[in-house]
């Protein structure tokens, strides 16, 4: 039988390099060049801090980290921006969380779709990843192709390929 798993996590190292090149850029923006604006990675509680003057300086940093983490690779949707902003005294302060791995909601959506198109293959939830399971790697490779077509609101990745 063969098998792979589908799960969605973040190189935080490539995450890490992306976010350093972002920060070098908004110290050479122009428009950005009297704010005080931080851009902290926080590892050990998966998350993002921005630290800026505004509103309009916000949205920018949010793009500029956003363009270069596309650029190292990092798919967008693994930062989670529903989070809304505070005011803290003259500043602007947002923490955009981490996404890593896939909760009870995404698993259902993601076993749906594979249940409604591939009636024959098996997937089941397991923590937080979804195991696929098939006699034949070609209908695995369907699925893969299904779920990347897919809109999801989460980025994934597909492991531990066994045949």
């Amino acid at each position: 039988m063969a098998s792979f798993d589908i799960v969605s996590k973040v190189d935080l190292q490539t995450l890490d390099n992306a976010i350093n090149v972002a920060i070098k850029e908004i110290a050479n923006r122009y428009d950005l060049r009297n704010s005080k604006t931080s851009v902290d990675l926080n590892k050990k509680d998966l998350n993002v801090k921005i630290d800026t003057d505004n509103d309009m300086s916000l949205k920018s940093v949010e793009d500029i980290l956003l363009a270069r983490m596309v650029k190292q690779g990092v798919d967008g949707r693994s930062l989670d921006f529903t989070a809304e902003p505070q005011q803290s005294g003259n500043r602007l302060r947002r923490e955009l969380k981490i996404r890593q791995g896939l909760d009870k909601d995404q698993q259902r959506k993601i076993l749906k779709l594979i249940k409604d198109q591939f009636p024959k293959i098996t997937a089941q939830a397991m923590d937080d990843q979804v195991r696929v399971t098939s006699k034949k790697i070609d209908d695995l490779q369907a699925v893969i192709g299904m779920l990347r077509r897919a809109e999801l609101d989460v980025s994934l990745q597909f492991v531990n390929m066994k045949s």
